[in-house]
């Protein structure tokens, strides 16, 4: 996957993802105002960043060699995925999972 791919992906997901670019180079994706996926346009490696539940981070960082703390983000919750190292279903798979936890955590009024 490419970060235009992974761009598309993200904005897809629902008409209430909005996307901003919040630091010189870094993109964020948001759901009620939350981010769910962040990018660092000038990495060395391709990766986005995903918030996944501790316990689903820490398994899958063990499982996969393209899975890491997230560089510059709260390490227990953040996780970088290296997108050379991972399937494009895999990476989809944590932005949905990220998406769906921002989500699940938003008032109910949203």
């Amino acid at each position: 996957m490419n970060i235009e791919e992974v761009r598309a992906f993200a904005l897809g997901i629902s008409p209430e993802v909005t996307e901003e670019l919040f630091a010189d180079e870094w993109i964020s994706w948001r759901i009620g105002g939350k981010w769910f996926l962040l990018m660092q346009l000038d990495a060395p490696e391709p990766r986005v960043a995903v918030k996944l539940p501790p316990e689903t981070g820490l398994e899958l960082r063990d499982r996969y060699s393209g899975v890491r703390p997230a560089y510059h983000m709260n390490k227990t919750h953040w996780n970088d995925l290296y997108l050379n190292e991972l399937s494009d279903d895999f990476v989809k798979e944590q932005i949905t999972a990220s998406y769906k936890l921002v989500r699940s955590k938003l008032p109910k009024k949203r």
